[in-house]
C-alpha cells in the first residue's frame, strides 16, 4: 500500500494542522492568563513549529493508513481515533515543553492540558458538524425511497456513508438489519440497528421500505440464499453487494451494488479454479473455439483472451453472434491476435483449410445443436451437426497435430431420453476412441444447465414475467443441475489442463434445483407474488425430457482431480469397428433424410431410451 496521501487527504491534513495550531495558540493565551504571566508566550516561536511538524507527521500517518481525517464519519471508532490523535500530540508537546528549561512547568502542564481538550473539541466538532450536514442533506433530498441495509458490519457502514453524502443516490436508509443481538438497539451514524433477519418483513411494513440492500460480502452462499428467501415475500427491490471473491481488490461502494439474480438463489459457494494451471497451457498458444459466438463459446473466448494466447480463432456459422464477441474482445484486448471465421463444422473442405492455415494448438469444441425439443423434431439435423460435424473437426485435429482437444458435452448424454443427448454421447465415444490412437489429448467435459445460456429456461421465464405471465413449467417435480456460464467455462478450461487423453470430466454442480421453485423465486425477484400476480402453469414434459438428469452412467466410476469440483468418469470399452461403421451409416441416413434416425442412433447408444410416448402423439 502506498503511503502517499491523495490530494483530498492533503487538504484534510492542512485543515487539521490549522485547527491544532489554532488550538495551541488559544491554550497558550488561556494558560498564561491562569498563571498571570504573559511573558511565557515568548516560547511560542519554538513551540508552534514543533506543533506544526508533529501534527503533519501524525496526520499523514492517520490519513494514509487509518483514514482518521474523514470528516463525514461520526461514530465510536471515529471518536476513538480523534481522541488517540489528540493524546499523541499532547504527549509529544508536553515532553518537548518540559525539556525546555526556560518554560514554567506549571504553565507548561496547564497549557498542554488545555491544548488537548481544545484540539479534541475543535476536531471532533468539525467532524460531527460535517456529518450532521451530510445527514440533513440526505434526509431532505427529493425522490428518495426508504431502504434497509442488511449487515451492520464494515461493508454496510461504508455503503451507508456513501448514501448519506451523495444527493444523487436515491436511497434514504432508515435502519440496519443484523443477526448480532449485541448490535440490535444501537445506532450507527445515527441510523438504528432495528432487528434480525427473520423480522425483515415487519420492519419493511412499519417503515414503508421500498429497497433492501444486502451488504455482507463475506457471507457464504447458503446464508445469502436464506436472507433472500426472507426478503422476497416483501416485494421490495433487493440489491446485493457481490461476494468478497468477486470484489477482490475493488472498493466496497454503492456502484458495486447489483440486482439479485437467480444464481444468488443456488445456495452454494462459487466454483474456484486455479488460474495458474489455466495460464500454464493457454498462454502463447493458438486456440480455436468452435461455436465461439454462442453463450458457452463466447465466454470461453473471453476467459481465453484474458490468459494471453498467441492467437484466438473464433469460428461460428452464425455471423451476428460471432461479430458481437469479436467487437467486445477488440475493445477489451486491443493487442489480442484475433481471427473470426464464419464457417460450418459440417464443411469438410473448410475445416481442413482452417486447421491447415492456422494450425491450432488447442481446440475447444462448443459448436452444437442444443435445444432438446427442437432436435426431437429434427433428429437428422442433430446427427449432421453434433455427430458428423464433431467427427470432421476431430479428424482435422488429429491430422494437424492439435495438442489438446476439449469437447463440450452435457449431462443429457447420460442415459439419454432425447436425440440431442444421444448425439452428445456419440461425440464422447468419438473423443475416447480417437484418444487411444492419436497424439492429440482428446477429452470431454460434461456439465448440466447453464444459467443465462441460449436454451436456458431463465430467459424464457423472464420474458413470460415481463409479459404478465403465465410462467410455464413442464412438471412440478422436474429438477436440474445449474451453473453460471463463467463457472462452467472456468472449469472447462481447468479440465483442459488436466487432460491426458480419453477422460470425460464431470463437473460438480451442487444439488439439483427444482424448476418450479426457480420459477417462483424469479417471480418474487421481479416484485410479484406467484400464482397471485403471475400464474404458474404446468404444461407437461416436452418430447425427450425427463424429470432429472444424471452426471454419469452406472458403470462409470468417478476419480477425483486436484480441483474437488472436477471428477473423471472411468473410460468405457468401445467397439471401434462398430463405431466407425455406424458413423458411416448415420452419415448416409442423415443426408438421405431417413425417418428412422432415432432407431439408428439407439443401435449405437443402447442407453438411449427413445421417447415413444411423444412419438406416438
Amino acid at each position: 500500500m502506498s503511503l502517499k496521501p491523495s490530494f483530498k487527504h492533503r487538504l484534510k491534513i492542512l485543515l487539521a494542522t490549522a485547527l491544532f495550531v489554532g488550538g495551541y495558540i488559544i491554550a497558550a493565551l488561556i494558560s498564561s492568563a491562569v498563571v498571570n504571566d504573559f511573558n511565557l508566550l515568548g516560547a511560542m516561536p519554538i513551540a508552534v513549529p514543533v506543533t506544526v511538524g508533529s501534527v503533519i507527521i501524525i496526520c499523514f500517518l492517520f490519513a494514509t493508513k487509518l483514514n482518521a481525517c474523514s470528516f463525514y464519519r461520526a461514530s465510536i471508532p471515529e471518536f476513538t481515533k480523534t481522541f488517540a490523535l489528540c493524546t499523541v500530540l499532547f504527549l509529544v508537546n508536553l515532553i518537548i515543553g518540559l525539556s525546555m528549561k526556560t518554560v514554567d512547568l506549571e504553565w507548561c502542564f496547564v497549557n498542554f492540558l488545555l491544548y488537548f481538550f481544545i484540539s479534541f473539541v475543535m476536531i471532533f466538532s468539525l467532524r460531527f458538524f460535517a456529518y450532521l450536514i451530510s445527514k440533513k442533506n440526505h434526509m431532505m433530498a427529493k425522490n428518495k425511497e426508504n431502504a434497509l441495509i442488511v449487515g451492520a458490519g464494515e461493508a454496510g457502514v461504508t455503503i451507508l456513508r456513501e448514501m448519506m453524502v451523495s444527493d444523487k443516490i436515491k436511497y434514504n436508509v432508515v435502519g440496519f438489519i443484523d443477526d448480532d443481538l449485541k448490535k440490535v438497539g444501537s445506532y450507527i451514524l445515527g441510523i438504528p440497528v432495528i432487528t434480525t433477519v427473520e423480522n425483515i418483513a415487519d420492519a419493511v411494513e412499519k417503515m414503508d421500505v421500498k429497497t433492501i440492500v444486502i451488504a455482507i460480502p463475506t457471507a457464504p452462499a447458503p446464508r445469502i440464499k436464506e436472507i433472500l428467501n426472507v426478503c422476497m415475500p416483501t416485494k421490495c427491490n433487493v440489491k446485493i453487494l457481490p461476494g468478497i471473491y468477486q470484489l477482490l481488490n475493488e472498493q466496497v461502494s454503492v456502484s458495486r451494488l447489483r440486482d439479485v439474480d437467480v444464481q444468488d438463489l443456488l445456495g452454494r459457494e462459487p466454483v474456484k479454479t486455479n488460474i495458474d494451471e489455466i495460464i500454464g497451457y493457454i498462454k502463447d498458444q493458438v486456440v480455436l473455439v468452435t461455436g465461439g459466438g454462442g453463450s458457452i463459446g463466447s465466454e470461453l473466448c473471453r476467459q481465453i483472451a484474458a490468459h494471453g494466447p498467441k492467437q484466438l480463432i473464433i469460428l461460428d456459422i452464425y455471423e451476428n453472434n460471432a461479430y458481437d464477441i469479436q467487437q467486445e474482445l477488440k475493445r477489451k484486448y486491443p493487442d489480442l491476435n484475433l481471427v473470426t471465421l464464419i464457417a460450418s463444422i459440417r464443411d469438410s473442405v473448410k475445416m481442413d483449410d482452417v486447421f491447415d492455415k492456422y494450425r491450432p494448438d488447442i481446440v475447444f469444441h462448443a459448436a452444437a445443436h442444443k435445444h432438446v425439443p427442437l432436435m426431437e423434431t429434427s433428429p437428422n439435423e442433430a446427427v449432421k451437426n453434433n455427430i458428423i460435424g464433431t467427427y470432421k473437426v476431430v479428424k482435422c485435429a488429429d491430422k494437424y497435430g492439435v495438442k489438446t482437444f476439449v469437447q463440450i458435452s452435457t449431462d443429457k448424454a447420460v442415459n439419454p431420453t432425447n436425440i440431442m443427448g444421444a448425439t452428445k454421447r456419440v461425440c464422447e465415444m468419438i473423443i475416447q476412441t480417437y484418444a487411444k490412437r492419436s497424439k492429440t489429448r482428446f477429452t470431454a467435459v460434461r456439465f448440466g444447465n447453464v444459467l443465462g445460456s441460449n436454451g436456458s429456461v431463465i430467459p424464457l421465464f423472464k420474458k413470460q414475467i415481463s409479459e404478465g405471465g403465465p410462467v410455464t413449467v413442464t412438471h412440478k417435480d422436474i429438477i436440474r443441475y445449474f451453473m453460471t456460464i463463467p463457472e462452467a467455462v472456468s472449469l472447462v478450461l481447468q479440465a483442459g489442463a488436466y487432460a491426458k487423453g480419453g477422460e470425460i470430466f464431470v463437473l460438480d454442480m451442487g444439488e439439483q434445483v427444482r424448476i418450479y421453485d426457480l420459477a417462483k423465486n424469479l417471480i418474487r425477484l421481479s416484485g410479484y407474488e406467484p400464482d397471485k400476480d403471475i400464474k404458474i402453469v404446468f404444461t407437461g414434459l416436452r418430447p425427450g425430457e425427463k424429470l432429472y438428469e444424471e452426471r454419469l452412467m452406472a458403470e462409470e466410476g468417478l476419480e477425483k482431480t486436484a480441483n474437488n469440483r472436477i471428477s473423471i468418469g472411468k473410460p468405457l470399452d468401445i467397439d471401434e469397428d462398430k463405431l466407425f461403421s455406424s458413423l458411416d451409416k448415420l452419415y448416409d441416413a442423415a443426408y438421405h433424410e431417413t425417418d428412422h434416425m432415432k432407431e439408428l442412433v439407439h443401435e449405437l447408444v443402447p442407453t438411449y431410451h427413445i421417447d415413444t410416448e411423444h412419438e406416438e402423439k
